[in-house]
C-alpha cells in the first residue's frame, strides 16, 4: 500500500503540473490494482481540472484507511478544494478523513472554514458542533448549537448534540431535558432514546427499558440499544434477563466480543465457571487484545486453585493494559519470585 500511495501522489503531481495543452502519457500514471481507482485516475488524466473526480477518488482511498489511503485522500481533497473552494460537501468529507486519521485539530479547522463560507447552513453548523464535541471543546460546541437553534428552534439533532455536551460535562439533568426535547421533536431519533435509557439506567430507573424498547422499535438490530438494555438488567442483578438479552445479540452476531464478554460475566455471577471460561476463551480468540478477558480467565483459574495458569493470564492482561488494577493485584498476590 505504501508503494500505491507513492505512485498515486506522484501521479497527482504530474496532473497538477500539466499545461492545458499538454497531457502526460497514460503509462506515467501509477496503477493501484483497484479498477475503480484506476478508472478514475484515467478520467483525471483526461480532465485534470474536474474537482468532482478528485472527490470521488478520495472517497475510494478513504475506504483504504490507514494503510496509505488517508494520505492520498487528503491530497486529493486539498486539490479538489483548490479547484472549488466553495463546495461544502468537500469540506465535510475532508473533515471526516482528518478525524478518521486522528488529526482532529485539522478536522476542526476544516469545519470552521466551511462554517465561514456557509454561516447559515444548518448541516455545516451541526457538523462543526459535533467536531467540537468530539475534541471536547464544549463552549464552542454550545455556542455553535445556539446558532443552529436561533435558525431552527425545532431541530432535533441540535438538541441531541446539546444533550451529549451536557452528558460529557456530567450535567445529567440538563442532558435528560435536551435528549427528551430531541425525542419529542423527532420520535425516530433512536440515539436520543438510547442516551435517555443509559441516563435512567445510571439512576436505577426502570424508565430506561421504555427508551431502549423505543429505540429497538425503530431498529430491532441496533446493538448499542441491545447491549444497553442487557446492561440495565445486569445493573439490577436480573441475571437471567441479562443473559437472555446477550444471547439475542449473539444470535445475530456470534462473534460480537462485548456480548460474549458480558455473557461470561453473567455466567461467572451464577458460578457457572465452565461456561464463563468458555466465553472468555472465545473473546480472546476473536479479540486477542481484550485484556479484561485474560484477567477473568485468570480469576477462574485462581478460583480453581491453578495458580500458575492464573498468573500467566494476569500477566497477559497486563501486556495489553499495564495499568489494569485487578491484574496488577493478581500478579502481586501470586508472583512469589
Amino acid at each position: 500500500m505504501k508503494k500505491l500511495t507513492i505512485l498515486l501522489v506522484a501521479c497527482m503531481y504530474i496532473v497538477f503540473s500539466c499545461k492545458n495543452d499538454t497531457k502526460p502519457e497514460a503509462s506515467k500514471f501509477g496503477k493501484t490494482g483497484n479498477p475503480q481507482i484506476d478508472a478514475l485516475t484515467e478520467q483525471i488524466f483526461k480532465d485534470p481540472k474536474s474537482a468532482n473526480l478528485y472527490y470521488k477518488r478520495a472517497q475510494l482511498f478513504h475506504q483504504e484507511g490507514a494503510q496509505g489511503g488517508y494520505d492520498v485522500a487528503i491530497e486529493d481533497m486539498k486539490y479538489a478544494l483548490s479547484l472549488d473552494s466553495t463546495n461544502i460537501n468537500f469540506h465535510h468529507f475532508l473533515a471526516d478523513v482528518y478525524m478518521d486519521y486522528a488529526q482532529s485539530r485539522l478536522a476542526v479547522s476544516t469545519m470552521e472554514r466551511a462554517a465561514a463560507i456557509a454561516p447559515s447552513d444548518i448541516p455545516t453548523l451541526l457538523k462543526l458542533s459535533e467536531t467540537y464535541l468530539i475534541t471536547k471543546q464544549y463552549n464552542p460546541a454550545l455556542t455553535t448549537l445556539d446558532r443552529v437553534l436561533k435558525r431552527d428552534a425545532q431541530n432535533s439533532d441540535a438538541y441531541f448534540l446539546l444533550g451529549m455536551v451536557f452528558k460529557e460535562q456530567d450535567d445529567e439533568a440538563r442532558a435528560i431535558n435536551a435528549f427528551q426535547k430531541s425525542v419529542d421533536l423527532n420520535s425516530d431519533n433512536k440515539d436520543a432514546s438510547i442516551e435517555l435509557g443509559k441516563l435512567f439506567t445510571n439512576k436505577g430507573n426502570p424508565l430506561a427499558l421504555k427508551y431502549f424498547d423505543n429505540a429497538l422499535l425503530i431498529d430491532s438490530l441496533d446493538f448499542n440499544a441491545m447491549m444497553a438494555k442487557a446492561f440495565y438488567y445486569q445493573t439490577k442483578n436480573q441475571i437471567n434477563e441479562a443473559i437472555g438479552e446477550y444471547k439475542k445479540i449473539l444470535t445475530h452476531d456470534p462473534r460480537y466480543e462485548f456480548a460474549l464478554f458480558n455473557l461470561g460475566l453473567m455466567y461467572l455471577d451464577k458460578d457457572s465457571l465452565d461456561q464463563a471460561n468458555a466465553h472468555f476463551n472465545i473473546v480472546i480468540k476473536e479479540a486477542p487484545t481484550f485484556y479484561k478477558a485474560y484477567y477473568y480467565r485468570g480469576f477462574i483459574a485462581e478460583k480453581r486453585g491453578d495458580k500458575a495458569e492464573a498468573l500467566k493470564n494476569y500477566q497477559q492482561s497486563l501486556e495489553f493494559n499495564s495499568g489494569y488494577d485487578k491484574a496488577l493485584e493478581g500478579v502481586k498476590r501470586l508472583d512469589t519470585r
